[in-house]
């Protein structure tokens, strides 16, 4: 078993908004080797995700493998809208954070 840190596969790791009560978090892979390595271990699911960002599993709305792209798009509800009194990343733009620090075990 060997650890991958997403970071070393990925060439972006970024979010935004997806209007104002979503966000969107993207994973852009340097190649499609470590795409469909990443994608053929299932490592980024719902539940996965809900542990990594402390939310709940139905608070993420998509989990999407896209080939064309070698990418992974996650969408999940705004816990705060964006704008709202309280909010502090209007654009959503900041919120990638954990997604650069996540590892994972695979053969």
């Amino acid at each position: 078993m060997k650890t991958y840190r997403l970071r070393d596969l990925a060439s972006v790791i970024r979010s935004k908004n997806s209007g104002p009560y979503e966000l969107t978090f993207d994973v852009i892979f340097k190649d499609f080797d470590g795409y469909n390595f990443f994608k053929a271990h299932q490592v980024m699911t719902p539940e996965v995700f809900a542990g990594l960002y402390s939310i709940d599993v139905e608070d993420i709305l998509h989990v999407i493998y896209f080939d064309p792209a070698k990418a992974v798009k996650v969408t999940i509800k705004r816990p705060i809208p964006s704008g709202a009194l309280g909010e502090t990343d209007v654009y959503g733009a900041q919120q990638h954070a954990p997604l650069m620090n996540f590892s994972f075990d695979a053969e």
